[in-house]
């Protein structure tokens, strides 16, 4: 992608209100590659029968719903777990990946342990609708997310590392794959919260690529990695890993070995989304997230299902590739032109950052009044705005359909509406 970054949000610790962008994607020592008994590890684990995946609750095809929740989001934007509960999504939910786990030091860490494990939430703002206790063994949103998936025991949550602001510390994890896999199971296996976790996410953007920084990390090592995590976390476990989506002509897509790698995870989460947005302050406006390539269309290989063929062209069963949808938009100012393709003098105004905003601010703000490449875009004034909406995401989950993939995943559950609007479109 162009400069596929997630959504910024408020993040603060404990001590701070400063707010900063952790971005995702919306937003990580030693010597040596893995050896030879942990790539045997790994091809056994790889796989290991259909109970034991089902027993980590690995859906059938095509069923899987997987959204976003981010650590920073309990801040600023007031999306609370509980709001997963009232909202309706928690039962259309089968997965959630909690952004982001730091990677720091070659090694996996904590990002904001105050949010994650401090936190003491009241009895109004609690899933079960119980006060926290100051001396409790574990509070924060892990403990709401316990706490959820009492009322939703199919429910499977993931831990996802890395994100756009956090993506550089992979280079040092690289350098020692099973020093790194060790820290990440420490961390997410740690006693304190084992049972909320079934399992890892990793968000590298990108490997030998750039993202907010550039790896130089080599062909090979992202395998290394996914390997040596695989073997650590075993075949009871779920791995997946967030990838990018440019299928241009030695693009992000062709950096490093997705195929090969694509035996140690369970699936693929494809970031087909931020393909164009007022990072190009001047336009030409575009959507972000285009299913099908159009007219006029400023990069021909920037769409959903360009995406979906090069991975697939590469090797990768359908079946292991998710699709991926924004569940905010991207805007410019300055715009006169209502179709795609108008100039532009810059971002358009967001709630917490120019040139974005979520979908339950848009549908209201700048209602849609086209759509075009299979999403929806919108001119109000002299802003413009591309966003999914509950039709057109009923169209990009018939293409998900079609082309046999694993399912369906989102960034990020505080951009839908309080009743679930683009999530009851996901089928």
């Amino acid at each position: 992608m162009l400069r596929p970054q997630r959504p910024a949000a408020c993040f603060r610790t404990l001590l701070s209100a400063v707010c900063c962008a952790v971005l995702g994607a919306g937003l990580l020592a030693g010597a040596g590659p893995a050896t030879a008994s942990q790539e045997a590890v790994a091809s056994k684990d790889a796989t290991a029968s259909d109970s034991a995946r089902k027993s980590a609750g690995k859906a059938a095809a095509g069923s899987k719903v997987v959204g976003y929740f981010t650590e920073w989001g309990t801040y600023q934007r007031q999306y609370l777990v509980k709001n997963i509960e009232t909202s309706g999504s928690a039962a259309r939910l089968t997965h959630i990946n909690y952004a982001f786990g730091n990677v720091t030091g070659g090694k996996c860490a904590m990002g904001d342990s105050y949010a994650a494990t401090e936190r003491t939430y009241t009895a109004a703002e609690s899933v079960d609708g119980v006060a926290d206790t100051w001396d409790q063994p574990l509070r924060g949103t892990f403990n709401q997310l316990r706490e959820l998936k009492k009322k939703h025991p199919d429910l499977k949550v993931l831990w996802s590392f890395g994100g756009w602001t956090w993506s550089g510390g992979f280079t040092e994890a690289a350098k020692n794959p099973a020093a790194f896999a060790q820290s990440c199971y420490d961390l997410v296996e740690n006693s304190q919260w084992a049972d909320v976790f079934d399992g890892i996410d990793i968000d590298w953007e990108y490997p030998n690529a750039c993202g907010l920084t550039c790896d130089t990390s080599g062909r090979e090592a992202y395998g290394k990695l996914m390997s040596a995590v695989r073997a650590k976390f075993g075949g009871s476990s779920l791995v997946t890993a967030a990838i990018p989506a440019d299928a241009t002509s030695g693009g992000k897509i062709e950096a490093t070995d997705y195929a090969g790698a694509a035996q140690y995870v369970d699936w693929y989460l494809p970031m087909t989304y931020d393909f164009f947005g007022a990072f190009d302050a001047t336009g030409p406006t575009a959507p972000h997230s285009p299913l099908t390539s159009y007219p006029g269309i400023p990069k021909a290989e920037f769409h959903t299902s360009a995406t979906i063929a090069k991975l697939k062209g590469l090797g990768i069963p359908a079946s292991k590739l998710l699709l991926g949808v924004g569940f905010y938009g991207r805007g410019w100012t300055g715009v006169t032109q209502d179709a795609p393709g108008g100039t532009a003098t810059g971002p358009a105004a967001g709630t917490y950052e120019q040139g974005i905003d979520d979908y339950k601010v848009l549908k209201a703000k700048c209602p849609a009044t086209g759509t075009v490449g299979g999403t929806a875009y919108a001119k109000c004034g002299g802003d413009w705005w591309s966003y999914d909406t509950p039709s057109t995401i009923a169209g990009k989950t018939a293409y998900k359909n079609q082309q046999g993939l694993g399912g369906t995943f989102f960034w990020e559950l505080s951009g839908d509406t309080s009743d679930g609007e683009l999530i009851k479109a996901i089928n």
